[in-house]
Formats: C-alpha cells, structure tokens, sequence
C-alpha cells in the first residue's frame, strides 16, 4: 500500500473497499491489517521503515509480494498467501500515476 502520509494509506483502504468507507479506524483497532490479521497489510514496514526512492518504490512493493508468495518473507511472512496486491501512485493534480497489481501463487 502506498503509504506516503499516514492518512494516505488510510484512504486507499477505504478506496480499495478494504475497510467500508469511515470504519477504517475501527478496522485498524480490531487487528485486521497487522500480520496476523485477516488482511494483512505493508507487513514490511511501507514506506515509512524503506523511505520513499522515486521509480524504486513501486518496485521495492513487488519484491516484497514475490517474496510473500513465494514463503520467503521471513519474520514478515503472512500465512498461506494466495493474493498479493500492490498500490502506487505519485505525481502531481492532473498529473498522477497510479498502478494497482494483482499477484498470485498458484499453490496457495
């Protein structure tokens, strides 16, 4: 999830359908995006632990779902993955960029 400002991340929640539209804090609170939650979300950290590298970002959030799917996120390994969803997006009003991935594991 791009995770540029903490409010970000929050919206796009919401704007993915994860949590219904205002319940994301209640989301939050119950557990449901940490790793052990029902859908775990940036359980590396996001951009605040990697920092935010312009064009590697985006690629830096891929690494980490091929890693998951493949069972090799170490500590950071959510159980059984079968989807992994990237979200990035950058530029300016009237000038963004926006990609959303979908990934799977075929063994999950």
């Amino acid at each position: 999830m791009h995770d540029c400002f903490s409010i970000t991340e929050l919206t796009i929640m919401e704007d993915l359908q994860f949590s219904p539209r205002g319940l994301v804090k209640d989301d939050i609170e119950a557990g449901t995006y940490t790793l052990k939650g029902a859908l775990p979300v940036n359980t590396d950290g996001g951009l605040k632990c990697f920092g935010h590298p312009i064009g590697a970002t985006g690629l830096r959030m891929l690494y980490e779902v091929y890693k998951q799917l493949q069972g090799k996120a170490g500590t950071r390994q959510v159980k059984n993955p079968r989807l992994g969803l990237t979200h990035n997006q950058g530029g300016e009003p009237g000038a963004a960029t926006v990609s959303v991935l979908i990934a799977g594991n075929e063994k999950g």
